[in-house]
């Protein structure tokens, strides 16, 4: 039996909305990695679970080496050097595609959800297809792709 807590369809796979988050999180402020990613963890896309740290700051490296930030390491007398981050004028202009984009998939999304509700709205209370996994793939003993 699949495990819904994770799988695609509880949107536990939101990873790829990482770049946009962070972009979004340094317009008109400069921040450290811990603190991108704890405010990562804030944002309703997480669900309040803490992102991976590794791929915040592998995600914040990416972003320096195409010119969408920069980062410049801060010294510190009481604890270890940190990297700074702030947003470069591509960075601004990939922000403002980001929310037409952003729109775009608003407008999917609600679209997919109303046909989701009305297919669940044919299926009588507690009666789905006997053979299929949640996300829809034939019980083949090959686990469903997503």
């Amino acid at each position: 039996m699949i495990d819904l807590d994770t799988c695609a369809c509880s949107g536990k796979n939101l990873d790829k909305l990482v770049k946009p988050a962070a972009l979004m999180l340094l317009v008109g402020k400069d921040m450290h990695g811990y603190d991108i990613v704890r405010r990562l963890t804030d944002l309703p896309t997480f669900k309040g679970e803490r992102p991976n740290s590794a791929g915040v700051y592998r995600t914040l490296r990416a972003m320096e080496a195409e010119g969408l930030i920069t980062a410049a390491w801060e010294l510190s007398e009481s604890g270890p050097a940190k990297r700074r981050y702030r947003m470069t004028k591509d960075g601004h202009a990939c922000v403002e595609k980001w929310v037409e984009t952003l729109r775009e998939y608003q407008v999917a999304v609600a679209g997919l959800l109303a046909l989701a509700e009305q297919a669940m709205a044919a299926v009588p209370q507690g009666k789905t297809p006997a053979r299929r996994t949640c996300c829809g793939s034939r019980r083949t003993g090959i686990p469903p792709r997503h």
